[in-house]
């Protein structure tokens, strides 16, 4: 199911802030928040439409899934880091 205009609005807002936040706690150069922000966009957008697929419905808000929308995005978070340290 997709979510209303508040659901994305939210959405939208929540994984902004957990790059933006990631990047605030982890550092880096200021052109990697835009790296740790799409990741987060990504990941919360996947896993919003997982937890709907699978019908996880904890800390559901509305149509949104929070829970699972949060964990894709701290997936890709932690991956997008990953990805960057180990490039060389």
């Amino acid at each position: 199911m997709i979510p209303a205009a508040s659901g994305i609005i939210l959405g939208f807002l929540l994984a902004t802030a957990y790059g933006a936040g990631f990047h605030f706690i982890l550092g880096g150069p200021p052109r990697r928040i835009w790296l740790y922000v799409l990741a987060a966009w990504i990941g919360f957008t996947i896993g919003h439409f997982l937890g709907d697929l699978f019908h996880i419905n904890l800390l559901k808000l509305g149509a949104l899934h929070l829970l699972s929308a949060s964990l894709g995005a701290w997936i890709a978070l932690a991956a997008s880091y990953w990805y960057v340290n180990n490039e060389r």
